[in-house]
C-alpha cells in the first residue's frame, strides 16, 4: 500500500515512486507540470499518446468528483423527503427544480421497490 499526500515528496531516490504517482494524480499540478516532472526527473519520453492519456486521467478524475457530488446531493434530497420536507423546501435547499427533485425521488423509490 502506498500513501500519497497533497504535497509532493522531495526529489529523492527513496521517494521516487511516491513522487511519480503523486505527480500523476495531483490535483494541484497542471498537466504541463506533470509532463515536466515525468520527462526531466524520470527520463520518460512522452509521446503524443501518453500526453493524451494523462490529460484524459485529469478529465476522468473531474468526472468522478462530479458524480460523487451528485450522488451525495441525491442522498440528501432523499433523506429530506423521508423526513417529510415538502418538494418546494427540498428544491429550495438543493437549488434544483421541483421536477428534478421528483425525478430523483421517483428513481430511488423505483429501485427500492
Amino acid at each position: 500500500m502506498i500513501g500519497l499526500s497533497e504535497e509532493l515528496p522531495g526529489n529523492d531516490e527513496k521517494y521516487e515512486l511516491h513522487r511519480l504517482l503523486g505527480a500523476l494524480l495531483s490535483k494541484k499540478l497542471s498537466v504541463d507540470e506533470k509532463f515536466r516532472i515525468i520527462e526531466t526527473e524520470y527520463n520518460i519520453p512522452l509521446e503524443y499518446n501518453i500526453r493524451k492519456d494523462v490529460s484524459a486521467m485529469g478529465s476522468l478524475s473531474q468526472g468522478i468528483k462530479e458524480d460523487g457530488i451528485a450522488i451525495g446531493k441525491a442522498e440528501i434530497i432523499l433523506r429530506m423527503h423521508e423526513k417529510g420536507y415538502t418538494l418546494e423546501q427540498i428544491a429550495d435547499v438543493a437549488e434544483k427544480s421541483i421536477e428534478e427533485i421528483e425525478a430523483i425521488i421517483e428513481k430511488k423509490e423505483s429501485v427500492l421497490v
